[in-house]
């Protein structure tokens, strides 16, 4: 750790500082979206499908404009990307607090602050910190960023404070002003990207970008790490948004929802940081599959026992453990196939997979109740998605993809 702690500003440990404010404030403010559904849409006479495309649409952007900003990442620097991704993130939730129809709120919660978190997002913070942190640290340092970043959902409470006290307007044009936290910290990752960076492959850098997202698009492992992302996108973002829901409907107070969204927060400080210290000593592919694995086991959890306080925290204990620790175990599998150089870009592309699973697992939450009456449905397919990432993962190759070893 003594080489993550060395002085002066814009060291390593100041990136890995700043970053994990940075993922930290993203995460905790789109979150809280989720404790707005029930007010929202029952004032405003919305379906709950309105409301759920708005923001599956924010993760589908989000997705889509994740290679594009990490391709002006890996070229300019990462700290101007998220500084003004920053600025249109508010934007877009103060526009989506003065919403008085679903194309308003569509416009702000899912255009808007779907770019902003495209350019405030994983891909452009960690690829910044896995260029600055040593490489026998690397999944290290991208687990404490994580694992710093989920506690961003532990605004969800204040998020349902401020209802409760202000009123759903005024409570997210106060977490629009908040997101500008993001500006200042932003400053810390400032400066372009090195040609040469330890612990690349050989002469990466001199194939060029494009060169090197067309060998992966030929690498089969990478192509495996990408469905499997797809699937943790379903799973978080449909349990983010549509949990606090879901217990209400269960006959549960809305408070309870939130405190569930935050424990899982909570405990995912720990279990990202272990997932990032076993991925320098353990094969992170088969951390992956046992993560998948044990997700599915967790929802069964959930919906087979009786909803009370003790379950649902139970269940948000360990399916935070498990929540985003599937994040530096990605990211390191890209750093080991295709070195840093370009990693913003790399696992933007797999970050992308992840958004498109995210909008359809939010989307089809507000969808499949809407025609169901409940979420039963929504249940099973994150089972079944997450036995299939338990045996995708499995075969993947964890070493210097092909192309560029021969490159090299």
């Amino acid at each position: 750790m003594s080489e993550l702690l060395k002085p002066g500003w814009r060291s390593a440990g100041v990136i890995i500082a700043c970053g994990t404010g940075i993922l930290l404030a993203n995460a905790g403010f789109r979150g809280s979206y989720g404790v707005f559904l029930l007010p929202m849409t029952a004032e405003l006479g919305w379906t709950r499908e309105a409301f759920a495309f708005a923001l599956a649409l924010q993760n589908l952007i989000w997705g889509v404009g994740q290679p594009f900003a990490g391709a002006i990442a890996d070229r300019y620097g990462s700290g101007r990307v998220i500084a003004s991704g920053a600025v249109i993130y508010a934007l877009g939730m103060y526009v989506s607090a003065n919403a008085t129809d679903p194309v308003g709120f569509t416009l702000g919660a899912g255009v808007l602050v779907g770019i902003g978190t495209a350019g405030t997002g994983f891909s452009i913070v960690l690829g910044a910190i896995g260029r600055a942190a040593p490489p026998e640290r690397r999944s290290l340092s991208l687990g404490i960023a994580t694992a710093g970043g989920s506690l961003g959902q532990l605004l969800l409470p204040v998020g349902q404070v401020f209802i409760a006290v202000y009123g759903w307007p005024t409570a997210l044009t106060l977490l629009a002003f908040g997101s500008l936290i993001i500006v200042p910290l932003a400053s810390a990752i400032v400066g372009k990207p090195a040609q040469s960076i330890s612990g690349d492959p050989a002469g990466i850098a001199r194939q060029g970008l494009r060169w090197v997202i067309g060998a992966a698009g030929r690498h089969g492992s990478y192509l495996l790490l990408n469905a499997g992302f797809f699937v943790c996108g379903f799973q978080t973002t449909f349990i983010i948004i549509h949990l606090p829901a879901y217990f209400a409907d269960r006959g549960a107070s809305p408070m309870l929802g939130a405190t569930v969204i935050s424990v899982i927060g909570l405990f995912n400080v720990m279990g990202a940081y272990l997932a990032g210290w076993l991925g320098d000593k353990l094969p992170k592919r088969y951390l992956l599959s046992g993560i998948y694995l044990a997700r599915s086991a967790t929802i069964l959890f959930l919906i087979a026992m009786p909803l009370n306080a003790i379950t649902a925290i139970v269940f948000g204990a360990v399916l935070g453990f498990l929540w985003l620790s599937t994040v530096p175990l990605t990211g390191g599998l890209v750093g080991v196939m295709f070195g840093v150089r370009y990693m913003a870009t790399l696992f933007g592309i797999v970050m992308m997979s992840h958004q498109i699973g995210a909008f359809i697992g939010i989307w089809a939450g507000g969808r499949l109740y809407d025609v169901t009456g409940s979420y039963d449905l929504m249940w099973w397919l994150s089972i079944a998605l997450g036995l299939a990432a338990a045996v995708l993962h499995w075969p993947i190759k964890e070493r210097v993809a092909p192309a560029v070893a021969q490159a090299a």
